[in-house]
């Protein structure tokens, strides 16, 4: 039986092929699988292909039979190496393409070269943006999933002052919850498109370790167990009256929410309790702005000129060289999709685009307080879909 219905992959394909003629394309291969969900509703071993007009075809290596199952393609056929690809197309009635779209900001370098071989003669072209446009409008469909997948977020959070306690490590609590939100249908692998970014579940991490920057594309970082993952949970034991950041990404059905809420044993400082609702007032105003037409620059200038104001110029988003330009990002099968709200960013937001708003302040050797939250963008202002309060959570202990 498949798994996404018809009607909803011949829309997001006709909307790709819509794209094709500024690029002036016969076709695009699509083979990861981020993308090959989005368009056949299936990851399992397989290429793609999208003509400018007519049909798509699955040719899928392996697994066949689960590919014939899982995609309500009308098109699925067995095929052996790349270098099927052309003859089969022939054999299928297609007009070999001249000019291809290819995904190159995800395709490995000897991955390409080797395509060029194989389809010599074929002008190879970036179809990755038009992929990533078409993927920032979200359906119906697409956002009931996202709903579905705060519902988990929202069970989670709830389970988090049954089992803070003084003495924990962060690793151990971060298990404990990642097992409550396993069990609610998280998938588990959260996805990136950005090349080297990595994530497990998200970011559970108390007191300092949340001040300590990592590589990834960011606010936060944490020490993480080893060099080897250098970001996340620690071993370090959670004490009384420090911050304890949450920020993790629940997903099912491939589709991400992105969400983050303070927790604390015991009262916080008057300074982190003052920081945390100023991060809350630039939370609204991100929300009440962020309508279409309007860019991820104007978003982020806005959220940057409030905290400037507020007196966190050198705390927002992080400290010193390793402050992120950014305070949000789109989400949907993936954590960095389009829209960016970031800095120089002009992209302009559409109704139906999926945006992680995340304004957060962090204070060396103390941690890290602010919030996120993950909104669509609608014709009178985002609306929220992540659950829950946004206020700072005070666990009492005995």
């Amino acid at each position: 039986m498949a798994y996404t219905p018809k009607s909803e992959l011949d829309v997001r394909t006709a909307k790709f092929q819509a794209l094709f003629a500024e690029s002036e394309l016969d076709g695009a291969l699509i083979i990861q699988n981020a993308d090959l969900f989005y368009f056949a509703g299936t990851t399992q071993q397989s290429h793609l292909y999208i003509p400018r007009d007519g049909a798509p075809i699955l040719m899928t290596r392996k697994s066949y039979q689960r590919a014939r199952t899982e995609s309500a393609l009308d098109s699925v056929v067995p095929f052996a190496s790349p270098r099927d690809v052309l003859k089969i197309l022939q054999q299928r009635g297609y007009a070999l393409p001249k000019r291809m779209g290819m995904e190159l900001d995800v395709l490995p370098a000897n991955t390409y070269l080797s395509y060029r071989e194989i389809f010599s003669g074929v002008e190879l072209v970036d179809i990755s943006p038009s992929i990533r446009k078409v993927r920032a409008i979200k359906s119906e469909y697409e956002l009931a999933a996202m709903r579905r997948a705060a519902k988990i977020g929202e069970k989670t959070m709830r389970t988090m002052p049954e089992l803070l306690v003084e003495g924990i490590s962060e690793i151990e609590l971060a298990g404990k919850l990642e097992a409550v939100a396993r069990g609610a249908g998280h998938q588990g692998s959260v996805k990136f498109r950005l090349w080297n970014n990595d994530m497990f579940y998200g970011h559970l991490m108390a007191g300092k370790s949340a001040a300590e920057p990592s590589y990834l594309s960011s606010p936060t970082g944490g020490p993480g167990l080893s060099p080897a993952f250098a970001q996340g949970s620690s071993k370090r034991k959670i004490r009384r009256s420090e911050p304890v950041l949450f920020d993790y990404v629940f997903v099912t059905d491939g589709y991400i929410v992105d969400q983050t809420r303070i927790f604390a044993l015991g009262k916080l400082s008057d300074k982190l309790m003052r920081a945390h609702d100023a991060m809350l007032e630039i939370q609204h105003a991100v929300v009440d702005a962020a309508k279409p037409g309007v860019t991820g620059d104007e978003i982020f200038q806005l959220a940057l000129s409030m905290a400037c104001k507020q007196g966190y110029e050198e705390n927002f988003g992080g400290l010193g060289m390793d402050r992120i330009n950014f305070v949000g990002h789109g989400v949907g099968l993936e954590l960095d999709e389009f829209p960016f709200l970031a800095k120089g960013q002009r992209m302009p937001l559409e109704a139906g685009m999926v945006i992680a708003v995340e304004p957060k302040v962090t204070f060396a050797n103390v941690g890290t307080v602010g919030i996120e939250n993950t909104y669509v963008v609608t014709q009178n202002g985002a609306k929220r879909i992540t659950r829950g309060s946004d206020k700072i959570s005070i666990v009492k202990t005995k």
